[in-house]
């Protein structure tokens, strides 16, 4: 593990050949340029009609010349540093480490039952305060851990979300935006010293509302990252198969790229994949199909020609109603496939069933996942001393043992590793000792994370200001009727 993330030392899973991904590069510039996308904002079409683009103010479409995508390209950084509030947890995204963040729910889940519900107010405290612990969990993504809690009004869900990450968590932080919740966001994260990375969000079919506009703009002018994401389902909102749904994508996501480079060159974005597939027996997407690891695989493929760092939103988030074995190989499938194809970013622990829950304890038991993922992809270390060559001699065949060689004593913690909450006990000691599984131990870790640790506060000035913030909130919303 490096000190902060995981380093690939592999070259990157290509599931597509060279002409493979021409063809999806041409296909992206030719709907950009010739079918067009509608952008819901007057300022945007204004910025790309004065950049050479095709704009029809009726019907609020635009076409992108391919020349402009191009040199804004050019302007996104390839690598860059995201400010924590603690300089600690800063991390530094691009090349080839990959970070994991939590993915999230709208609800809590009872652990006996399986019955969601809303969340209280400590027990989403006590979530956050779980992922600032976990080792392997580097970003706190939006909509963290819950969509809302107990006597917070809608409007108020992403603003008090945010806040408690603020005071239970000094890790880097990413939030969305909705109902001009950026406002306050970015008014917060500037009082903590921290950054925000803001989520971006497109309404497929290519179209990107009034609303998410207004957000980047906000973002890039207050000089943070943008999250830049579509957020398609195959065979709805774009195309059933999982090229022309990759074509459609990245369309999309070329517009924040345009328009900020445009506002402020050098604006640092991370291009990030919410796609699956649709589940054409319910209607509902097809959460942890396999169809999203090769979308997943060619993504981030395809984005490394375009030189921008990516995220892969979608690891976290699967079809299972409970913490199980269709949960765990949904997870990990996803997120082993994101590592190998070269994500910087892998969304993984917490969520339970899609985005409707998360459990601290599921998030726990991703965090093993995600150091197993982070494991390999450190990959096999070979040099005079890991080939072993004098201790194979000296130990010779039967009876010789490496029990007690000191090169085992030595070598054997960090080339295996050894997950906090799995059963890896031998069948005798199992069954002596109550015969407990891996959910069982993961409750456990969680008790005893909330018993001891202790995040870094806020100082008594920051706290301050952070209340000062969600006051002004709650005047903005109320004098627009939403409280």
């Amino acid at each position: 593990m490096a000190m902060m993330g995981f380093i690939r030392n592999f070259r990157p899973l290509e599931i597509l050949g060279e002409e493979q991904v021409e063809l999806i590069a041409r296909g992206t510039l030719q709907v950009l340029e010739e079918t067009g996308l509608r952008i819901e904002h007057e300022r945007a079409l204004k910025l790309l009609q004065s950049n050479g683009c095709s704009v029809d103010y009726d019907k609020m479409m635009v076409r992108i010349r391919p020349g402009l995508v191009g040199e804004c390209l050019s302007k996104c950084p390839s690598s860059y540093l995201v400010r924590a509030r603690d300089p600690k947890h800063n991390l530094f995204f691009g090349g080839n480490v990959t970070y994991f963040k939590n993915s999230a729910g709208m609800r809590t889940i009872d652990l006996d039952t399986w019955e969601p519900r809303v969340p209280t107010r400590k027990e989403n405290e006590d979530a956050v305060r779980v992922l600032d612990s976990l080792e392997n969990l580097h970003v706190l993504g939006p909509y963290t851990p819950y969509f809302g809690f107990e006597g917070v009004p809608p409007a108020m869900a992403i603003p008090e979300s945010c806040a408690a990450k603020m005071r239970d968590s000094a890790k880097v932080q990413m939030e969305g935006c909705s109902d001009e919740s950026e406002l306050f966001q970015i008014q917060m994260a500037q009082a903590v010293g921290a950054e925000i990375i803001h989520v971006i969000s497109s309404s497929p079919p290519l179209t990107w509302s009034r609303a998410a506009i207004d957000a980047l703009f906000r973002t890039v002018e207050a000089g943070f990252p943008i999250h830049d994401v579509a957020g398609q389902v195959f065979g709805g909102t774009a195309p059933v198969t999982l090229a022309g749904a990759l074509v459609t994508s990245n369309a999309c996501i070329m517009v924040p790229i345009v328009l900020a480079q445009i506002i402020r060159p050098g604006t640092r974005v991370l291009a990030a994949v919410f796609d699956f597939p649709l589940n054409m027996r319910s209607g509902s997407p097809a959460f942890g199909a396999i169809g999203s690891s090769l979308h997943l695989a060619a993504f981030h493929q395809m984005w490394r020609r375009y030189g921008l760092p990516t995220h892969s939103c979608t690891c976290g988030y699967v079809s299972s109603k409970h913490v199980d074995f269709q949960a765990g190989y949904e997870k990990a499938i996803q997120a082993t496939v994101a590592g190998m194809s070269g994500a910087n970013l892998i969304g993984l622990h917490g969520a339970v069933s899609a985005e409707l829950t998360f459990h601290p304890v599921q998030a726990i038991m991703d965090d093993d996942v995600a150091g197993m993922v982070g494991r390999f992809l450190r990959g096999t270390l070979v040099n005079e001393e890991t080939l072993a060559l004098d201790v194979i001699h000296r130990v010779g065949p039967i009876p010789g043992h490496y029990m007690g060689e000191e090169h085992t004593r030595k070598w054997w913690m960090s080339e295996d590793f050894i997950p906090k909450v799995a059963d890896r006990l031998g069948y005798p000691e199992w069954l002596a000792t109550g015969k407990r599984t891996a959910l069982e131990y993961a409750r456990e870790r969680m008790e005893r994370i909330l018993e001891s640790h202790q995040p870094k506060p806020l100082t008594s000035g920051q706290e301050a200001e952070i209340k000062r913030i969600l006051e002004e909130a709650r005047k903005y919303y109320k004098k627009q009727g939403k409280l």
